[in-house]
């Protein structure tokens, strides 16, 4: 009888404890932000595949290679096919044209610093604007650096996606 009430009082905390969490998550995240982009799925493709175009740039789901790109800060250019996997994982995609101002890269750089979890930024050259932050179906494109947009990107887009793995 004890070890039944004991399991009792433990599922109970475990289930609490769970809504508790999911409440808490869904109260800090707010809406999703960024423009929408129909999904594309998330089809497997083999390396060097030749896929149907991204109906979005920088992308924001479609067909991507096996291996998702890990989280960070990276000083070259990314292979988009990997990215879009990392994305399908809940992962944000920050990006800037190559000629940003130094000064500016490094703001970009502490602010995922900040808020690195499952966060990749780099530089890409394909960009249409200065600066575009993309999570899975979702994407914001910035001509100046923002802290509270991008900021609150992150928190309301992070982890939103098809598979929510870490990266």
């Amino acid at each position: 009888m004890a070890k039944f009430a004991i399991a009792v009082i433990i599922a109970s905390v475990l289930i609490v404890g769970g809504i508790v969490w999911v409440t808490t998550k869904a109260s800090q995240t707010g809406p999703l932000q960024g423009e929408e982009f129909e999904s594309q799925g998330g089809q497997h493709i083999a390396v060097g595949e030749e896929h149907i175009p991204y109906n979005s740039n920088p992308p924001t789901s479609g067909p991507h290679y096996v291996e998702p790109h890990p989280a960070g800060i990276f000083d070259n250019e990314l292979v988009q096919e990997n990215v879009v996997h990392s994305l399908e994982h809940g992962g944000i995609w920050i990006t800037y044209k190559p000629d940003l101002p130094q000064d500016q890269i490094d703001q970009l750089k502490n602010i995922v610093r900040r808020n690195r979890a499952q966060v990749l930024l780099s530089p890409r050259a394909a960009n249409d604007s200065l600066i575009a932050l993309a999570s899975w179906t979702r994407l914001l494109k910035l001509e100046q650096i923002d802290e509270d947009k991008i900021v609150s990107f992150i928190r309301a887009n992070r982890d939103h996606a098809p598979e929510t793995i870490p990266l």
